[in-house]
């Protein structure tokens, strides 16, 4: 259950935090995830996302906005550790080492499925991937990921828009065969 946004302001820091922590956790490293691609990473980027409001808890202004801080560092941070990704990437790509073999499981279709749904989402431009993320995953409003993301509501369409077209035209062949 969601604590109260409004209760929020008159509790202690580890008690808010924890609150929160209980409610949103999950949604925000899944958030997480399906920005960086990387169960571990998602992981430590939420938790690096809560200890930060914790430290900032006594200064925030309005602590029932908590929840909206908390998903946008969840971004902000998401944003940084793909930076970081590329960057190594960069240097790794002169010593390219051999791709590993499948796992025992990848046969199985609804796996294959939901990889191919991840890797086209991952292949988006950062933006789309993070509005469709927003919208999608988290059923925010324009509004809510304008907010999040610092962006006008216009151009949350745009990037929905787009997003959502370049995802059908690479997993149609995925969606003929449900059909």
């Amino acid at each position: 259950m969601d604590p109260d946004p409004l209760a929020l302001a008159s509790l202690t820091a580890d008690e808010a935090v924890s609150e929160l922590y209980a409610a949103h956790w999950r949604r925000l490293v899944r958030l997480s995830v399906l920005l960086v691609h990387d169960q571990g990473l998602a992981e430590e980027i939420t938790q690096d996302a809560f200890v930060a409001l914790h430290g900032r808890w006594s200064r925030l202004r309005s602590p029932e906005s908590a929840l909206a801080y908390l998903r946008q560092t969840v971004v902000n941070r998401s944003r940084s550790a793909l930076r970081h990704r590329k960057v190594v990437d960069r240097h790794a790509a002169r010593e390219r080492l051999p791709e590993p073999a499948p796992g025992a499981d990848d046969g199985v279709s609804a796996d294959v499925r939901r990889a191919e749904v991840l890797a086209a989402l991952h292949a988006l431009p950062r933006r789309q991937r993070e509005v469709l993320a927003l919208r999608y995953y988290l059923d925010l409003s324009e509004a809510d990921i304008a907010a999040t993301l610092g962006i006008s509501q216009g151009a949350v369409k745009s990037h929905a828009s787009r997003g959502s077209a370049t995802l059908r035209t690479h997993l149609a062949p995925h969606l003929e065969d449900l059909r």
